[in-house]
Parts: C-alpha cells; sequence; structure tokens
C-alpha cells in the first residue's frame, strides 16, 4: 500500500484536536517507566481536584493503567523521520469530559502489518456480552502464557470490562509501514 504524503495527517494536529473538547487531563511525549507514575499521579490529582464521584473515579484510574501500561509495552518504534521530534517511544494519552461520559483517548504509532491483528481483536471484543467477557479473560488468565513483553493479552479485555462500553478505533495513514493508532474508550 502507498500513500500520498500530502492527505497524511500530523500527530501534533491530532493532540490538539482530541484536546479541544472538555479536556480534564492531557499527556504526549515519550512514554517510559517513570512518566507512567507521573501520569497515573497526575491523573489521580486532576480527578480529586475536580471532585469526580469515586466509582467513576477507580474506572478511570484502573483504565488508565492499562491504556498506560498499552503505551508503554506494545507502541511500536515512532517512524525514523519522526524520531528526532517525538522521541523513540512517542504516545497520547487524553482524559476529557464532553457531557455525562469521560472519555479516554490514546495513540501510538504501529506497524502497518499489525492493523489487521488489532482491528480483529477489537472487534471480537466488541461484540461479546459482558459475561462472555469475563469468561475470557478468566480463561486467558488461567491458560494463557506470557508475552515476550509480559502480557497475557488481558489489557484490552479488561478496558472493555471496566468501561462497559465498546471500544471504537481508528488508524491514520503515516506511510507505506506505519500507521497512528487512535483508540478511544467512553466510561
Amino acid at each position: 500500500m502507498s500513500f500520498d504524503v500530502n492527505q497524511l495527517f500530523d500527530v501534533n494536529q491530532l493532540f490538539a484536536e482530541i484536546c479541544e473538547e472538555d479536556n480534564l487531563f492531557a499527556f504526549e511525549g515519550t512514554i517510559t517507566s517513570e512518566e507512567i507514575n507521573t501520569i497515573l499521579e497526575n491523573v489521580e490529582a486532576r480527578m480529586a481536584e475536580l471532585q469526580i464521584d469515586l466509582k467513576h473515579r477507580k474506572k478511570i484510574y484502573n483504565i488508565t493503567v492499562e491504556c498506560i501500561q498499552n503505551l508503554y509495552h506494545h507502541s511500536d518504534m515512532v517512524p525514523e523521520p519522526l524520531v528526532e521530534k517525538l522521541g523513540k517511544n512517542y504516545g497520547q494519552f487524553v482524559l476529557r469530559r464532553p457531557g455525562n461520559g469521560y472519555f479516554i483517548t490514546v495513540g501510538n504509532f504501529v506497524l502497518n502489518e499489525k492493523i489487521k491483528f488489532l482491528s480483529e481483536k477489537i472487534d471480537k471484543l466488541n461484540s461479546l456480552s459482558s459475561d462472555e467477557l469475563k469468561e475470557m479473560y478468566k480463561f486467558i488468565l488461567n491458560y494463557q502464557k506470557l508475552s515476550s513483553k509480559g502480557g497475557g493479552g488481558l489489557g484490552l479485555i479488561d478496558i472493555v470490562r471496566k468501561s462497559e462500553h465498546k471500544l471504537m478505533y481508528r488508524f491514520y495513514p503515516y506511510n507505506d509501514d506505519y500507521c497512528f493508532y487512535r483508540l478511544d474508550i467512553v466510561i
């Protein structure tokens, strides 16, 4: 597949657009183990400051943990032309509150070869009932081996279960090898 560079998105413009609508907390940059703790502390402090009810705070915090860990463990390297500008392990995280609900948006670069796998996985999770998700979670917990990155595939399942909503996603073409993956979670 080949892309026209003139039709491609700008990662900074995408972040700015996501942040426009009722932004409560936003982060973009290199995801490191130290940064994970900082993001979690800042999200927790912001929720306390806004006096978000305990039920939503717990859900938001737990989903934030999964999202940030996914960015840290599963993001692909940034395409070479952008490494100097964005760093090697670039990610975006935005917590918003448009209307009555809360939204978390995360984004990172992935290899185009992963689009089909991610799409099929999310579509499968979106098709399952809460009971089926619970059973899948238990099965993976009991029978799957950990991957080379330390996960067993539970992160997205946990996000769907805790959010109680279907996941929304989109892939923005960057070049022949990479795209930018955006995941939107309703809480």
